[in-house]
């Protein structure tokens, strides 16, 4: 499903916007779930997230997080299972990848500021990818509401951001701020450098990570543990093999 300029883009440039794959109808349903579970969950949202050592997260500062959503409503099914996601994912990774979280985050305003970061350890080499995430816009991305900043081609450099800069806070030279319509779905390589910016608006900046790993990685989010009937009941094979369930 993706083009050779599309590969390209994954390959060398580490990202590659997928385009609007949620029409108006999608970001209605998904924003008025979000809203029902945002409130509903308060200060407790995002509590299933789990590092590699099975500890909780600590709650981010600055922004309403949710996790666990592939138990949370078949609104969120296409998140992960989307087939075009999935080619890019596979490209990424390879194909032995299950979904390591799908999580939602939302900048408050006058927040949402990230250390340049990766979504792995350690530094690795070209062609030893681990992870690979995308972001489901649910706004529109702007400069002035804090979009994710990218630094291209950071996921070919065999480093971290922290071993390579004095202050991963400051801004990069290199990096661009990723500016996309609501509706958008951005592929990147998990290795690529990355974070959030601050949000200078008055209203809060929202978006899904599907959020995938090599087979042989722990998840973020333990789905044999969390998995609930009703979702077995819903989802397909193949939903269950990506969720190693």
């Amino acid at each position: 499903m993706l083009t050779e300029s599309e590969t390209e883009s994954l390959d060398n440039l580490g990202y590659l916007s997928l385009g609007k794959l949620l029409n108006d109808e999608d970001l209605e349903v998904l924003r008025s779930r979000i809203h029902e579970l945002v409130i509903e969950e308060g200060e407790e949202g995002g509590f299933e997230l789990f590092d590699s050592k099975h500890i909780k997260h600590p709650k981010e500062a600055g922004a309403d997080r949710l996790a666990n959503l592939v138990n949370k409503g078949k609104m969120f099914d296409m998140i992960y299972t989307h087939p075009k996601l999935l080619e890019a994912v596979y490209h990424v990774v390879g194909f032995e990848v299950k979904l390591s979280s799908l999580n939602y985050r939302a900048a408050r305003p006058g927040m949402g500021l990230q250390k340049l970061h990766v979504d792995w350890k350690e530094a690795v080499g070209p062609g030893e990818f681990k992870v690979c995430n995308s972001i489901w816009l649910l706004d529109d991305f702007s400069i002035a509401n804090g979009a994710t900043r990218l630094v291209p081609k950071s996921h070919l450099c065999g480093q971290v951001p922290e071993d390579a800069m004095d202050d991963p806070e400051a801004p990069h030279s290199d990096e661009i701020i990723l500016e996309a319509p609501a509706g958008t779905v951005v592929i990147f390589n998990s290795h690529l450098w990355h974070g959030g910016t601050t949000n200078n608006t008055n209203q809060s900046r929202r978006a899904i990570h599907s959020y995938f790993c090599a087979r042989d990685q722990p998840q973020q989010t333990p789905q044999q543990e969390l998995i609930r009937q009703e979702t077995l009941d819903r989802i397909s094979d193949k939903a269950r093999w990506l969720l190693d369930v």
